[in-house]
C-alpha cells in the first residue's frame, strides 16, 4: 500500500513538471513539446487561435512542412525537432523568440485512415502550451548586440527531463504490475 500511495504521489508531483506554461528569454530558441503517441501520423499542425487568419504557425504533410497558410510571424523560423516524427515526436522549435511569440499554441495530429486534401487538422489539439516571453536575455553583449551561445540548452533540458520523468512513472507502474500478479498466492486448505 505504501509503495502504491508513493507511486500517485510520484506521478502528480512529475505531472507539474510538464506542465503547459513555457518561459523563455527574447532571442532564445524554444522547443514546444508535444508527443503523439502514433507511428502513423500523417500530418501534424502547430497553430495559435489568437492571432489573425492565418493562424498556423508550421503545418507538415508528406515528409515536408507546407508554407501556404502559415502566418507571416513563423516563416523561416520554425521546425519540427523530429521530420521523421519518430514516436509520435511533433515538438516544435521556435527559433528567434521576440515578445511576439507569446500565446497561446495549439499542437494537433491527423493519423491513420483516409487522406484528405485539406490543410488545417480539425482534430482537437493533443497539447496547449501558453509561451511566455519576458525579461532579457542573460547571453553576452557585443556591440550592442545579445549573443547567446547556446539557446536551446536549457529548455532541451526541460523537455528531456519531463520526457524521462514519464518513462520513470511508467516503470514504476509496471514494477507495481508484476509485483502484484507474480507474488505467490496463499492456498486455501479446507
Amino acid at each position: 500500500m505504501t509503495l502504491m500511495a508513493f507511486s500517485c504521489l510520484l506521478i502528480l508531483s512529475l505531472g507539474s513538471v510538464s506542465g503547459d506554461v513555457v518561459r523563455v528569454k527574447p532571442g532564445d530558441d524554444v522547443v514546444l513539446p508535444c508527443q503523439a503517441g502514433e507511428a502513423s501520423i500523417r500530418a501534424a499542425e502547430w497553430s495559435r487561435p489568437d492571432l489573425e487568419p492565418p493562424e498556423t504557425v508550421l503545418f507538415y504533410r508528406d515528409g515536408h512542412t507546407d508554407p501556404a497558410l502559415q502566418h507571416s510571424l513563423f516563416k523561416g523560423r520554425v521546425q519540427l525537432v523530429d521530420r521523421e516524427l519518430k514516436d509520435g515526436n511533433v515538438s516544435l522549435l521556435l527559433k528567434n523568440v521576440s515578445s511576439n511569440d507569446a500565446g497561446t499554441y495549439e499542437c494537433r495530429v491527423a493519423t491513420g485512415g483516409s487522406r484528405r486534401k485539406r490543410a488545417i487538422i480539425e482534430n482537437k489539439p493533443i497539447r496547449i502550451i501558453q509561451l511566455e516571453v519576458s525579461g532579457s536575455n542573460s547571453g553576452d553583449v557585443e556591440e550592442g548586440n545579445q549573443i547567446n551561445k547556446n539557446p536551446t540548452e536549457g529548455n532541451y533540458r526541460i523537455y528531456y527531463g519531463s520526457v524521462a520523468g514519464f518513462v520513470l512513472v511508467c516503470l514504476v507502474i509496471v514494477i507495481i504490475v508484476v509485483w502484484k500478479y507474480r507474488r505467490p498466492r496463499e492456498s486455501l486448505v479446507i
